[in-house]
């Protein structure tokens, strides 16, 4: 239940756009160069099942388009893979089968939450500033009128 809650509230990233962004049509360094990933978003990944996989790789690998010795295979068959950003750090993705040459690839950049910046404290209106004048020169004026009074 809180895996589903947190999943709920979470942002989800459409690799390379809609559904079926996982493909050779779509420049994945540039979907991704506008785009902020924070811990605990997803990725989903949506691709034509009989020609595409997912796999996470090294830095080496990513650049280099080696599908093999990868870090984990998101791939499970169905063409609708989501992939938890657990870690702060770049994450490396490629298709095999040589469509990463074809640009099947994207690193993701994750970032910790960063904190929002403290709300600016309103200011007081004019009217509730001039009240508070008048207030402080009644309240002078009364004490002028008793020292007065009293000598």
């Amino acid at each position: 239940m809180a895996m589903m809650w947190s999943m709920a509230k979470s942002v989800r990233h459409d690799v390379g756009g809609d559904d079926h962004g996982w493909n050779t049509n779509i420049n994945m360094t540039k979907w991704s160069s506008d785009k902020h990933f924070h811990l605990n978003e997803w990725l989903f990944f949506g691709y034509d099942r009989h020609f595409f996989s997912v796999l996470e790789v090294n830095k080496t690998s990513y650049e280099n388009c080696i599908d093999s010795g990868f870090i984990k295979n998101i791939t499970t068959g169905v063409g609708r893979e989501v992939f938890q950003l657990s870690e702060a750090k770049t994450h490396y993705f490629i298709s095999g089968g040589g469509f990463c040459q074809r640009g099947v690839k994207v690193a993701i950049d994750v970032n910790e939450h960063v904190a929002p910046a403290p709300q600016p404290t309103p200011h007081k209106s004019s009217a509730t500033s001039n009240i508070q004048i008048y207030h402080s020169l009644a309240v002078l004026i009364l004490i002028f009128m008793c020292t007065n009074f009293l000598v």
